[in-house]
């Protein structure tokens, strides 16, 4: 029963890597520096829940459940900066131009992201990409944490 768990949890991982990359390619979508952040959890995830479909132990079951909790954080973190509740990474969000010279403001026009954190280039119900994966990375610590407990 452990090892089922795992392996739903890291098949969920790879459904939400499968479904980034599907938006990157598919859907012409492509992913801002936070977005990035968050593939990486995902495929640590995928890679433990590898390990814990082998050899099970609870140790490998609360790797899983830090991997899918780090990407859970990063998606409230990135969600939060879309919805200007906070200020994100200055490489990756517009900032206050303030009194910049003509040749500072260029420069920093020429250093802009090309894809920003703080737009949501996507949402479905009013909730956007790092929103969902917020949403279901939390669900895929649950699994992993299930996993993790003897019963």
């Amino acid at each position: 029963m452990h090892q089922r768990l795992i392996i739903i949890a890291a098949l969920g991982s790879a459904c939400m890597l499968a479904a980034a990359f599907g938006f990157q390619y598919i859907g012409e979508l492509p992913p801002c520096k936070m977005c990035i952040w968050q593939r990486w959890p995902h495929g640590a995830a995928i890679a433990i829940g590898l390990i814990g479909a082998l050899v099970y132990h609870r140790a490998i079951a609360l790797l899983g459940a830090a991997a899918a909790l780090t990407t859970a954080v990063i998606g409230v973190y990135h969600a939060g900066v879309e919805q200007d509740w906070w200020e994100g990474p200055t490489t990756c969000t517009s900032g206050p131009v303030g009194d910049l010279s003509v040749q500072d403001l260029l420069t920093k026009i020429l250093e802009a992201p090309l894809v920003r954190c703080d737009e949501i280039p996507w949402d479905l119900f009013g909730v956007s990409m790092a929103g969902w994966n917020a949403i279901v990375s939390f669900g895929l610590v649950a699994i992993w944490l299930a996993a993790a407990t003897r019963r």
